[in-house]
């Protein structure tokens, strides 16, 4: 085997883009005849494939063994124990569905990291055309290794990372790894070590695409070597979070089982040292405060909250792939996003047009034909109804064009070059056929676009015979080339004055700028050559290219910022065209900060500009990742959209990560919580609304469900105190805690939002479930429902009613009470007496019918009377329960009042 003495080591060859191709071809020892088949086995085995490494992932048995890992979890089979214990083997078994459901959920969602880097592995594995000792073949892009010489073609999928000895007219869509929205035209020159990635003209980089041209390059790196490796890594490293919700329920398990075992212990210990109580007696005591107090249903009610909002969200176009991400989109109150594809278009158009008695602004969208030209100025006086100007540039854009659109089912299709296509789709908006210019000026001859002119030409001939040259081109390449402008008249002397004001005016506000020059050739003429322009030429005019903002997208930015959400865009695309994007969107366009500047800032520095910066350009992957830990550092919220490679480490670690699903690539995807299927920034506000309805659901979910498990475990430890016969008993209460769950606090995660919660400031990340206004509520809901209990029953116990009877009139009003309680709880901040009461009520009114229907049963039924020791109550005795319990709604609407008015004083 032949030696290998290549100098890489570890295999990364440092900063090929400043090197000259000479000295490449030195360090990795090869020439342009490319590698012998001895010295490729030696690289393989050295280097090792071209191929990224797969994470080893958890056995599924363990992923799903570790799903029980949880306090919430343990305290859920506690309680379920205790409830076969007790021989409640319906409600056990429904605890432990909960859990097994809650289980089977997070094993399926996760696995992310592995899905992450599966998708950037398949996405590169693809085949590649190599010289080896001077012949071409094609090979698996896993086995090429540093040195290899590769030739790319039109379509193809760059194999790994290439230093570019030879061009021709090559220009590579880079906008997956380096969010830049227009091919970029490459070269073979050596640039400066620290150029910007999306400006390193003569390298090609692993994973993108090659849109126009040929070239050849060398191999410098390959898999986790190459830019595209190095994001995988940030991938890699970068771990998934818990959300706040999750954390937030972790620590509430941890202080509720705390307080559980000390109120519960300390209510037997009173009872047998002070009351002179049993042990046994005691411990069934102890036994229904525990259960009374563990909120058994809360987690299923999460559950069925989240896929209610991830049901919604489907419809909206918004899928979800990690549940818990449902409510932190409620919470949201930062979003990145990339721009292209995301805020924009990611279709360039043509949106303004200048030749040299006017100035027309062109509307529509993207590649669809459909449009109109609005004069914004004009030199006229006035304008013709007939411009024979624009008549003649768009002419000229489809004459010297080689783009193609075509109607398929999902929209209108480019094929070709996106700046021709912008060129096209003007031409045929005012009003050409393509098939009918083709005929009446056929093509002759041409002159292909070339990187070093900058200027495609074709040479047309017309129905007299005569002969048409037309030309598109870089405005500073051809107006120096033109000696005359064409007016109204016809040619008359230029005013460069004038279209170079045009020119700086159009590039101030972020466009790709081209020019329309033709010139009229003897009917002799039969072939083109760069002389015919490189003088002579008579100019049209110059059109604005941009890949202009999503309409939606600008409605949906100004609700964001009336909802206290604020919007960054970061993205890989130039300051100017950034700056000019974000002020169109309505962004804070005054400061634009680049990757360059990030990356010469300190991690303080980049936490002090990081609240009054929104639009980011030239960034990098390690940049959009360091934003968003910045803001993450910062206590905020946040929400990463994109759709490249280069979006899917900082997706990851974002709070929500949210893919495009038709653009998108398939890392963004994976590395992504959300996906949306229409590409829509708009739909990511609906998807925000409706995160905001299940919080907050959730948040009455647990506003319902805590004061009255207060309740009945007051009950329970009031009769301990005052030394009394117990008015509920554990099997009692257990029963309650079953019918509730699954019937009244189930009723609020279907409730439809309130009229004002998309004008409310989104929560602070640090405000936990357990808030001053909660504690307030469980006290006065608690103790308030507890003493009507104990009231009712010692009443009827005065009264000489049986233990059986003043209990069944005591659990009755138990359920009145939540049942009561449960309609102020439809509303967390407003009141109930207004006409909103009435919408959306059903749930709630099924709810406490179906709750009103298992009363009559468990009160009536001979079977539950017998289990339960209860017996039947009169209909006078519900008319004094009914007038007993609703004062408590009242009670609750004061409080909420007063919260009203404190929250606006």
């Amino acid at each position: 085997m032949q030696p290998d003495d290549m100098p890489l080591e570890p295999g990364v060859m440092a900063a090929p883009h400043a090197r000259g191709i000479t000295e490449v071809f030195e360090t990795l020892g090869t020439s342009e005849q490319g590698l012998g088949e001895e010295l490729v086995a030696a690289r393989i085995t050295r280097f090792g494939k071209n191929a990224l490494p797969v994470a080893t992932q958890t056995a599924a048995w363990k992923r799903f063994a570790l799903q029980f890992h949880n306090l919430l979890i343990y305290i859920l089979l506690a309680s379920a124990v205790i409830s076969f214990l007790l021989e409640h083997y319906v409600d056990g078994g429904v605890i432990l569905l909960v859990v097994f459901v809650n289980a089977i959920v997070g094993f399926i969602q996760e696995g992310k990291a592995e899905a992450a880097l599966r998708a950037i592995l398949a996405m590169i594995r693809t085949t590649c055309l190599v010289i080896r000792g001077g012949s071409l073949s094609s090979i698996d892009s896993t086995l090429l290794v540093p040195g290899d010489i590769v030739s790319v073609q039109p379509g193809d999928r760059v194999p790994a990372d290439l230093r570019l000895f030879y061009v021709k007219d090559l220009r590579c869509d880079e906008s997956s790894l380096t969010g830049e929205s227009q091919p970029v035209g490459k070269s073979i020159e050596p640039v400066p070590a620290d150029t910007l990635l999306a400006e390193r003209k003569n390298m090609a980089y692993m994973g993108t695409m090659v849109s126009y041209g040929t070239a050849r390059g060398v191999v410098c790196n390959t898999g986790n070597n190459s830019e595209i490796g190095s994001i995988s890594e940030l991938v890699r490293q970068t771990s998934l979070s818990k959300t706040d919700l999750q954390r937030q329920l972790q620590r509430f398990a941890l202080h509720l089982s705390i307080g559980i075992l000390v109120i519960s212990a300390t209510s037997m210990l009173f009872g047998m040292l002070y009351r002179g109580y049993a042990f046994a007696e005691m411990f069934q005591a102890a036994v229904g405060i525990a259960v009374a107090s563990i909120p058994e249903g809360l987690p299923a009610i999460v559950t069925i909250a989240l896929a209610i909002g991830v049901q919604k969200m489907a419809n909206s176009k918004a899928l979800v792939r990690r549940l818990p991400s449902v409510e932190v989109l409620g919470s949201v109150d930062v979003i990145c996003s990339d721009k292209t594809g995301t805020l924009t278009t990611n279709q360039m158009m043509a949106r303004e047009l200048v030749h040299s008695k006017g100035h027309y602004a062109i509307s529509g969208e993207g590649y669809r034909p459909e449009g109109t030209f609005t004069l914004k100025s004009s030199a006229q006086s006035p304008p013709s109804e007939k411009d024979t100007l624009l008549d003649k540039a768009s002419l000229i854009a489809m004459l010297c064009n080689d783009a193609n659109l075509s109607n398929a089912e999902g929209g209108w299709e480019l094929h070709g070059d996106p700046t021709e296509g912008a060129l096209l789709v003007l031409a045929i908006k005012h009003g050409l056929n393509r098939e009918t210019v083709a005929n009446d000026w056929p093509r002759i001859d041409e002159l292909p676009f070339e990187t070093e002119r900058r200027y495609m030409a074709t040479l047309h001939q017309g129905s007299a015979g005569q002969r048409l040259l037309v030309v598109k081109g870089a405005p500073d390449r051809l107006i120096p080339c033109a000696t005359l402008q064409l007016g109204p008249e016809g040619p008359e002397s230029i005013d460069r004055q004038y279209w170079n004001q045009a020119l700086d005016d159009a590039a101030a506000r972020g466009m790709r700028v081209m020019a329309l020059a033709q010139r009229e050739l003897s009917t002799e003429q039969q072939s083109l050559e760069h002389g015919l322009i490189e003088d002579g030429l008579t100019l049209v005019a110059l059109v604005g290219i941009s890949d202009p903002p999503r309409p939606e997208a600008i409605e949906s930015i100004r609700r964001c910022h009336a909802a206290g959400i604020r919007i960054i865009m970061i993205t890989g695309d130039n300051p100017l065209t950034a700056s000019a994007i974000g002020q169109e969107l309505g962004l804070n366009a005054g400061k634009v900060l680049t990757g360059s500047e990030l990356d010469a800032l300190s991690g303080e520095q980049i936490l002090g500009i990081i609240d009054h910066v929104d639009i980011y350009a030239r960034t990098s992957p390690k940049n959009k990742l360091q934003l968003v830990n910045a803001l993450q550092e910062e206590q905020h919220i946040v929400a990463m959209t994109g759709d490249g490679v280069n979006d899917a480490p900082a997706l990851r670690k974002a709070d929500v990560g949210v893919a495009m699903g038709k653009k998108g690539t398939d890392a963004a995807k994976e590395a992504s919580d959300i996906v949306l299927t229409d590409d829509n920034f708009s739909t990511i506000t609906r998807a925000v609304e409706e995160g905001r309805t299940v919080y907050d659901n959730i948040v009455k979910s647990i506003t319902f469900i805590l004061p009255t498990n207060l309740a009945e475990a007051t009950v329970i430890i009031i009769a301990i105190i005052i030394g009394r016969m117990l008015p509920i008993t554990p099997a009692q209460i257990l029963w309650v805690n079953m019918v509730t769950a699954i019937t009244l606090a189930l009723a609020l995660a279907f409730e439809r939002p309130e009229p004002d919660f998309m004008q409310r400031r989104p929560r602070p990340r640090d405000q936990g479930l357990i808030t001053v206004r909660l504690l307030t509520r469980m006290a006065l809901v608690g103790f308030t429902a507890a003493i009507i209990v104990f009231w009712l029953f010692g009443y009827y116990r005065n009264a000489g009613a049986s233990i059986e009877f003043s209990r069944t009139i005591a659990i009755n009003a138990l359920v009145a009470l939540e049942a009561f309680y449960l309609i102020n709880c439809r509303f967390l901040t407003q009141s109930l007496f207004t006409v909103a009461i009435f919408r959306g009520a059903r749930p709630a009114v099924i709810a406490i019918g179906s709750v009103f229907m298992l009363q009559m049963g468990f009160t009536y039924l001979p079977v539950s009377q017998g289990l339960f020791g209860l017996a039947a109550i009169s209909l006078a005795d519900w008319l004094l329960i009914l007038g007993v319990t609703l004062p408590l709604l009242l009670l609750v609407e004061a409080e909420k009042f007063c919260w009203r008015v404190f929250a606006h004083s």
